[in-house]
């Protein structure tokens, strides 16, 4: 299958290619309109355009673009800068060009139609699909609505009720789809050639003395009820959408589209993508998926090649055992599960299976898929079974002694240049290390449950670990589709390290005088799925008492300690799974209701320590929630623990649920200004300067008036200068 068969070698320096075929001319674009090509390309387009309709001979025009089809802007591209992202401007023009040219214009979609690729092939009067075809709004993920009239005209080819989902609902519709949706006027056969295709195609149509056909004459059978579909729509997305202003433009923009003449329709659209592209949102989301790729770049990757991994171990069949051999087994890797005995085996197996048996039940899975997934799976009670693997990752309890046994093991069976990671959460690495002979070969693997879910994958470097280890390990994260950030050894490495202080944050305004329920209400208003105490509830309050147990020895003794989640676990409360923790389950839910025991136990504590409840108002608790936040993430940016302020960043969107469209903490400490937030530090110190340290990283940025984001830019630099 090709573009242009009959073409000469297209020259690559050009924006479009234009081959005479009798009476159509074909318009091959070469390099897709996005960043600074989409100025180029669209000026090409026009220019070519112009020149056809002057000339007589020319009675259709063919447009392609094969891989050009493919507009979506790069975030990774612009390095996450808005100020980067074309206005539109050109990319209208065209589109007006193309709707408005008096001849039939026919654009022959293939492979990836996104952004400004599927904004001229909408302009287009008609369309014809290749079966690779997949047409979707990515942009729409970077808080932009299409910028050139494409909502208006996907309403009137597809309809009200059509056209608001799949704008609203982000997800590609296949060639088939998009025929049966009334996108795509004609189906091609898998194989044929695009051009050929379209030429015979546009001869059918001059045949039949066809015309122009541009959305804006399509007429929309009920304004009425389309204003209900649309309403219909907002009301159906509103809950997945929540905190997100995109949606609400699209659906502004859409009722334009119903309700005023072409002209104002696109104008009203031209408003909406403005408004939104200058947003703080969509700075932030820009920003989010910059970091997410941005942060697989890291020096070992860049110094060394990764080792070959044909298949692994994962020690442990748990929950999360299970879940990092379900996520191996999707990225097609053989895995052998090791138990300590024929029962645990037995429970790992059934846990593993279990999750394929959910997938069959939702129709996401056939039978014969699991069959032949399940066959690269293997299990046992001898060590031995791992002395061919390549990769062997451990997942047993949190305990740093049963741990190191495990690697003294795996020491023993591995064959030499086999990575050994450990997917603990907290635990010294290093000292883990130690328990083998061949520290260089030992990296952490930080997988977040349910792990063949979560995308975030913190990879723990320890001292000795080799560079093509640290390589190996981001290779594995691409090939599971993880995010992977670099993280160093530290209690707690960057998430769970930076969660210890922002929950202790939320303890004290609990003793202070907050309600459990009135910090978790803020901390949702913030656009958090969760807040603290009910992901406390959720993940078993009995974990992290048994992590305070664990750290009382080493707990300066002049720091603040809440005792309130420690009287509540004494009397068995730990959460969803005993029915009662900081809230009240009925059997069988999963959200609880406040209760009343809770909060007489933290006014009883509260009394014994002599403390004078306070009120808060939601805006003081996240000003105290993020402040610990952020001050925390400085100075695991300051240590080295975690390479730049994207890495944090990337940590708590993949791993921690933060509201995507406020870009994670770091950026959004940036939006808020540093100095207000150093400011807001400083004020908490004067009641406890023991746990509100400035870190010296944030006070150096604020005297040098610069923020976290020029950290990233000159981590970016360095990037490009040794590559």
């Amino acid at each position: 299958m090709s573009d242009l068969a009959s073409s000469p070698t297209p020259n690559a320096a050009e924006p479009l290619l234009r081959q005479q075929h009798g009476p159509v001319l074909a318009l091959q674009l070469q390099r897709a309109p996005v960043l600074a090509d989409q100025a180029v390309v669209c000026a090409a387009l026009q220019q070519a355009l112009q020149q056809a309709q002057d000339d007589a001979a020319t009675q259709a025009v063919l447009l392609l673009a094969g891989p050009a089809w493919d507009g979506a802007l790069d975030a990774a591209a612009v390095q996450g800068d808005a100020a980067r992202v074309p206005d539109g401007q050109a990319l209208r023009a065209a589109c007006q060009s193309i709707e408005a040219f008096p001849k039939p214009v026919i654009a022959v979609l293939q492979r990836s139609v996104q952004g400004a690729g599927l904004e001229l092939a909408l302009a287009a009067h008609y369309r014809l699909a290749l079966p690779s075809a997949r047409l979707a709004w990515a942009d729409w993920a970077l808080g932009l609505p299409p910028a050139a009239g494409g909502m208006a005209r996907a309403l009137r080819w597809m309809g009200a009720e059509a056209a608001a989902a799949w704008l609203l609902g982000g997800r590609a519709l296949t060639a088939q789809q998009a025929r049966d949706a009334g996108l795509v006027d004609q189906l091609l056969a898998d194989g044929d050639d695009a051009l050929a295709a379209g030429l015979a195609w546009a001869g059918q149509l001059l045949a039949q003395q066809a015309g122009p056909r541009p959305a804006s004459a399509q007429p929309l059978a009920s304004p009425e009820q389309a204003l209900a579909e649309l309403d219909a729509q907002e009301q159906a997305q509103r809950k997945s959408s929540r905190g997100l202003q995109a949606p609400g433009l699209i659906l502004q923009a859409l009722r334009a589209a119903v309700q005023q003449p072409w002209v104002q329709a696109l104008a009203a659209q031209q408003a909406v993508f403005e408004q939104a592209r200058g947003s703080a949102q969509h700075a932030a989301l820009l920003h989010a998926a910059w970091a997410e790729r941005a942060a697989a770049q890291v020096p070992e990757a860049r110094a060394a090649a990764p080792r070959p991994v044909h298949c692994i171990g994962v020690v442990g069949g748990g929950t999360m055992g299970a879940g990092i051999a379900v996520a191996a087994l999707n990225a097609g890797l053989p895995v052998t599960m090791i138990e300590r005995d024929a029962q645990a085996l037995a429970r790992g197996q059934a846990n593993l299976e279990k999750v394929y048996d959910g997938l069959i039940a939702k129709g996401r899975m056939s039978e014969q898929a699991k069959a032949a997934t399940m066959a690269r799976f293997a299990a046992s009670t001898d060590y031995a079974a791992l002395a061919e693997v390549d990769l062997v990752i451990e997942a047993v309890f949190e305990d740093l002694a049963v741990k190191q046994a495990v690697f003294a093991q795996l020491e023993r069976v591995c064959k030499p240049g086999a990575v050994l990671a450990t997917n603990t959460s907290y635990l010294d690495i290093d000292a883990i290390a130690a328990a083998t002979g061949r520290p260089q070969d030992v990296i952490g693997l930080h997988f977040f449950s349910p792990a063949h879910i979560m995308k975030l994958l913190e990879i723990v470097v320890p001292a000795q670990a080799a560079p093509d280890v640290v390589a190996t390990a981001f290779a594995l994260a691409a090939r599971m589709k993880k995010t992977p950030v670099r993280a160093g050894v530290c209690d707690g490495f960057i998430g769970n390290r930076i969660l210890a202080v922002y929950k202790q944050a939320a303890d004290y305004l609990m003793e202070d005088g907050a309600s459990p329920y009135e910090i978790d209400a803020a901390v949702r208003g913030f656009g958090y799925p969760m807040g603290p105490f009910q992901v406390t509830d959720l993940a078993g309050g009995d974990i992290g008492w048994a992590t305070r147990k664990r750290r009382a020895a080493t707990r300066d003794p002049r720091a603040r300690y809440v005792e309130i989640a420690d009287r509540i676990c004494e009397r068995g409360w730990f959460g969803q799974k005993t029915g009662r923790g900081f809230y009240r389950y009925a059997e069988g839910a999963r959200s609880g209701q406040p209760d009343e025991e809770v909060l007489a136990i933290a006014a009883a504590e509260r009394a014994r320590k002599g403390i004078t409840p306070r009120s808060f108002s939601a805006d003081e608790i996240m000003r105290r929630y993020m402040a610990a936040m952020v001050n925390e993430g400085a100075k695991v940016v300051q240590e080295g623990i975690a390479l730049r302020p994207l890495d944090v960043d990337a940590v708590f969107l993949g791993g921690y649920g933060f509201p995507r469209w406020r870009g994670g903490p770091m950026h959004w400490a940036d939006a808020q200004g540093l100095q207000t937030i150093l400011a807001d530090i400083q004020a908490f110190a004067q009641e406890d300067a023991l746990f509100w340290q400035p870190a010296e990283l944030l006070q150096q940025l604020v005297a040098q008036g610069r923020n976290f984001a020029s950290l990233n830019a000159a981590a970016a630099t360095t990037e490009e200068q040794t590559t």
